[in-house]
């Protein structure tokens, strides 16, 4: 862990590639992120869930229902890394969507979403040869004017839901929420 609430875990990798270990590793956290949020939020209070987990950030509720939009993302760029030719995918504007009204539904809602996008993710993901070509299949962030690689969305991904954990869990360990 970092001193820095924003990035507790440290800023986000973007290797081109991982080793097939690293995969694996990768993979672990994309299997297990959906409890380990759930976790990170059980029995927290309504004014838990309202309080930003730090100053200017999102609350713990906007947190869990961004994670589960995010990889939603996540999951159509691997389907079209996969199946087109390093296509440009739609960026989005998470601060934006933030602010909408179902934002404010129960975490739950977003929870068993994740826990099912989880299963199709990481099902697919662990599908790939560990070996083969297709963890070099590219797909291009026009907003940040980069390629990466389906290696890269799996280690981004990976590292995102444990960092937006450790966002609540440090929220959870300096306000003494047990």
């Amino acid at each position: 862990m970092t001193a820095d609430l924003r990035y507790p875990i440290g800023p986000m990798p973007t290797p081109m590639t991982l080793t097939p270990a690293e995969r694996v590793e990768a993979l672990g956290h994309v299997f297990a992120l959906p409890a380990d949020l759930f976790e990170a939020v059980q029995g927290l209070s309504e004014a838990q869930l309202g309080t930003p987990y730090r100053e200017g950030g999102w609350t713990v509720r906007q947190v869990v229902h961004h994670v589960a939009e995010s990889h939603m993302n996540a999951f159509v760029r691997l389907k079209l890394a996969l199946t087109e030719d390093n296509p440009v995918i739609k960026p989005y504007e998470e601060d934006r969507w933030a602010t909408l009204a179902d934002h404010e539904l129960v975490p739950e809602v977003s929870l068993n979403l994740l826990d099912a996008l989880h299963s199709r993710l990481g099902m697919l993901l662990a599908s790939l040869d560990p070996q083969g070509d297709d963890w070099a299949r590219p797909w291009t962030h026009p907003a940040q004017g980069r390629t990466y690689s389906v290696d890269t969305l799996l280690a981004m991904y990976a590292w995102h839901g444990r960092h937006h954990v450790a966002q609540i869990t440090a929220l959870r360990e300096r306000l003494g929420w047990s």
